[in-house]
């Protein structure tokens, strides 16, 4: 499982580079690392700079399926905003409200180098935004209001 940088830490807040060569060893083999640790750490999105990894790779779980997308680029977004309660592995035990696009029309590259097109409303839409967000260098607490802490559960 690799180690999910936490804020404040600086690589939070770099634009993240194209990635070029998605079937590298090195790009490949981060996909499963990657998966394996959004699932581990229960979160439903990773993007590549929370794993200290400069680059425009995410990984997400919707609706028990995992997307890897490389290269993503919101082509169109909703007129129509909702609020919406985030957290982030990123910024452990803060929620907030934020406001984002109910739809999006993004194309990216697959785990093949295949260009596709996905339509997402929704919770999709909310993961899709915010993971971008991480390769931006954007951190929802940037964008949220009535941020709160939320005290870890013990399991009985």
């Amino acid at each position: 499982m690799l180690e999910v940088i936490t804020h404040p830490n600086p690589i939070l807040k770099k634009q993240s580079q194209v990635v070029t060569n998605i079937s590298s060893t090195e790009i490949q083999a981060l996909i499963p690392e990657m998966i394996e640790t959004m699932h581990e750490k229960d979160g439903v999105g990773l993007a590549a700079p929370q794993i200290g990894k400069n680059i425009r790779m995410l990984v997400i779980n919707h609706c028990d399926n995992e997307l890897i997308i490389f290269n993503p680029n919101i082509k169109k977004k909703s007129f129509l905003k909702e609020w919406g309660e985030e957290g982030c592995l990123s910024v452990p035990g803060k929620y907030g409200d934020v406001k984002r696009h109910r739809s999006v029309t993004m194309d990216f590259l697959d785990k093949n180098g295949n260009r596709q097109i996905i339509k997402a409303k929704g919770l999709l839409a909310r993961i899709l935004q915010h993971e971008i967000d991480h390769l931006d260098g954007i951190l929802f607490i940037e964008k949220a209001k009535k941020i709160h802490d939320i005290e870890p559960t013990l399991d009985a």
